[in-house]
């Protein structure tokens, strides 16, 4: 009885304990105050290309939700692997993340000895938005529309060029599913952002260029481009005259461009469902759907989950365009 009785204490210290210790460990925990310092943004592309502009419009509000500031940080190159790499090898504590473009799940098929593993090394928060691209050129072309370009350069099989913002981005995914469903062959000029891309487009020195809407949008209403076609599956609202590549005639050429967060995949779970519910906030609040809609973009929210099944799917579907397009890193 007396032995029992010495269990049921020892027992009972030991709950005491427990329940003194674990909120101690916890309040020691780096989660349990997170943030307490500076969040960075890893963006893959030059400041002014689409990814950009969304990576900055959700630093802006997140800043206001967390309480922390959200820094940007520009890293281009390499169809975005450099900054990817430093992203999922950096410190998963919850203050450096990536906000890439849907050409990360391209980056697996066309760089086969990448520095990070795609589906391991990295986890996906949430689709932060979708931009529609657009088919543009310069008016000096004399384009009458897409059926017209296309008509073109069959006559003169590789006499013509097309810009991407980089090997494996989602302007280049966009322009080669057009140009394998089109059944067209012309020069891939890979640049290194959006604003370069569109710069050399105007000027007539690139022949097209699938832009995201939200980087084009004023050039097209300045009359310095052309848009002949959107890559999206359904018209833009901000380009309702403008039909899509599917429209004319050119069946499988439809691409979604997304724009998503991504963090180190050893990230604590409490900070990655904290960022998911935070950032998914920001996405379904009129106030940021009518931010992203003045710049032809729309919110994608999702869990977790959801952008995990996405990117698999998409590097297994996307790698079959890259063997059928013939895509290679420069």
């Amino acid at each position: 009885m007396k032995r029992r009785n010495v269990l049921a204490l020892s027992l009972n210290v030991l709950i005491g304990l427990t329940a003194t210790l674990v909120p101690s460990v916890w309040a020691q925990s780096p989660v349990a105050d997170w943030p307490k310092q500076t969040i960075k943004f890893v963006v893959p592309f030059t400041a002014g290309s689409g990814t950009d502009i969304v990576a900055r419009a959700v630093a802006e509000r997140l800043t206001s939700a967390l309480g922390q500031t959200v820094v940007i940080e520009n890293k281009p190159g390499a169809g975005g692997t450099i900054a990817a790499n430093q992203v999922a090898k950096s410190n998963p504590d919850g203050y450096t993340l990536l906000v890439h473009s849907s050409g990360h799940v391209v980056n697996p098929a066309i760089y086969p000895n990448l520095p990070y593993d795609t589906l391991n090394d990295l986890i996906g928060i949430t689709p932060l938005a979708s931009l529609p691209n657009v088919l543009v050129a310069s008016p000096s072309k004399g384009y009458k529309d897409l059926k017209d370009l296309i008509a073109k350069v069959k006559d003169k099989p590789d006499a013509f060029n097309y810009a991407s913002a980089g090997t494996g981005s989602a302007t280049h995914i966009n322009a080669e599913k057009f140009r394998v469903a089109a059944g067209i062959t012309a020069t891939h000029v890979p640049f290194r952002g959006t604003p370069e891309a569109l710069t050399e487009t105007m000027g007539g020195r690139i022949d097209w260029f699938f832009a995201p809407i939200v980087s084009a949008l004023p050039l097209i209403k300045d009359g310095k481009l052309q848009a002949l076609a959107v890559g999206t599956p359904k018209r833009s609202d901000d380009l309702p005259q403008v039909p899509t590549t599917a429209e004319t005639g050119v069946a499988g050429s439809e691409y979604t461009f997304w724009v998503g967060m991504l963090a180190p995949a050893k990230t604590p779970k409490p900070v990655v469902d904290r960022l998911n519910t935070e950032v998914v906030k920001i996405l379904n609040s009129k106030e940021f759907q009518a931010r992203l809609d003045a710049i032809g973009a729309s919110p994608m929210p999702m869990s977790t989950t959801a952008f995990g099944g996405l990117i698999k799917s998409e590097t297994e579907s996307i790698a079959k365009l890259v063997q059928t397009a013939g895509i290679k890193a420069n």
